[in-house]
């Protein structure tokens, strides 16, 4: 037998017996397919990956171009230092109260969705039993598939009055009614990755924390959580930019109050935040007027601050896998 069909029957044998379908060793045209496979392959992942980043950037640039005569027009100290915001009637553009509204509704909505999704996040790894987790862990991310509008509906048909009738309060939508809601919306996000950071952790440092005579409690809160502090900062910053961005339910929950709240604890009142002013307002805006970049500054803003979160929550990210020998 010649020596090449001999090669090529040696390794048609090794195939088989390692179990794969194919020849090891190659023909021209195979080799040459399979070159131009990897090519192709790579010139399309690759220009996906790109018409992302152009599609970001090309945002960027229409939102600053758009928001760009407002900022030049001469009306910046009154944009960050006035609490007026009047556009229709007396012309002023006084944003402090609107970003006084965001920053009620996000803060009171990362607080309590940061508790009660770090706190699910630890009975699902190392409390609840594998079996209940498989179960409770889909019902719990199913909340992120609820739309935004339902939410709103009941935080006005149905949380609203209870408010009202049960708490005294002078109307139902205000800063507990959106603070409360955004919470239930942020909490599967804050879970779903704080669950993964906190599995992550692995079994090593657990059975190492028992066998130095630890308590389950003192392994949590000394060994596991710490471990997994990156993510779970991570998984907050995630689910505070859940809450800062959202527009339906701050739009129907909130009130549309622009006005910045007195007393600064008193929950009761209405406030309005930037996503429901730009939601509200942008269809009743004459293109190219004052008013119209006005709120595009808004966006503008708005969208500086979630970019500047997600480097934040990605610098997290990228620290944990660093920890677990992924790389990244």
């Amino acid at each position: 037998m010649p020596r090449n069909e001999l090669t090529m029957t040696e390794g048609s044998e090794s195939a088989a017996a390692a179990g794969f379908d194919r020849s090891l060793l190659l023909t021209p045209g195979r080799d040459l397919a399979g070159y131009l496979g990897r090519g192709i392959g790579w010139v399309l992942l690759t220009t996906v990956a790109c018409a992302s980043v152009m599609a970001v950037m090309l945002i960027f640039v229409f939102i600053f171009k758009e928001a760009w005569p407002f900022l030049t027009g001469g009306r910046v100290m009154e944009f960050f230092g006035s609490t007026a915001w009047y556009p229709a009637r007396d012309d002023e553009f006084g944003a402090l109260s609107l970003f006084a509204g965001s920053a009620y509704a996000t803060a009171g909505a990362t607080l309590i969705a940061g508790l009660l999704g770090v706190s699910a996040a630890v009975f699902l790894s190392d409390i609840v039993p594998f079996r209940i987790r498989q179960i409770l862990k889909p019902v719990v991310e199913i909340l992120a598939a609820i739309p935004s509008v339902a939410y709103g509906f009941f935080a006005l048909l149905v949380v609203a009055p209870w408010m009202q009738d049960t708490l005294g309060f002078t109307t139902g939508t205000n800063i507990l009614n959106v603070t409360v809601m955004l919470s239930i919306m942020a909490v599967p996000t804050v879970v779903s990755i704080a669950e993964d950071a906190l599995t992550a952790v692995g079994r090593n440092l657990r059975e190492g924390a028992y066998a130095m005579g630890c308590t389950r409690a003192e392994t949590l809160v000394k060994v596991v959580i710490p471990a997994a502090h990156s993510g779970i900062i991570a998984a907050v910053i995630l689910g505070m930019m859940r809450a800062i961005g959202e527009t339906m339910l701050v739009w129907m929950a909130s009130g549309n109050a622009a006005q910045v709240p007195s007393p600064w604890w008193d929950l009761s009142q209405s406030v309005r935040t930037v996503t429901a002013t730009i939601a509200g307002e942008m269809g009743e805006t004459e293109r190219g007027g004052v008013h119209y970049h006005a709120l595009f500054a808004l966006g503008l803003l708005l969208l500086t601050i979630t970019f500047g979160l997600n480097l934040v929550s990605e610098y997290f990210l990228r620290r944990t896998r660093r920890r677990q020998g992924t790389g990244g």
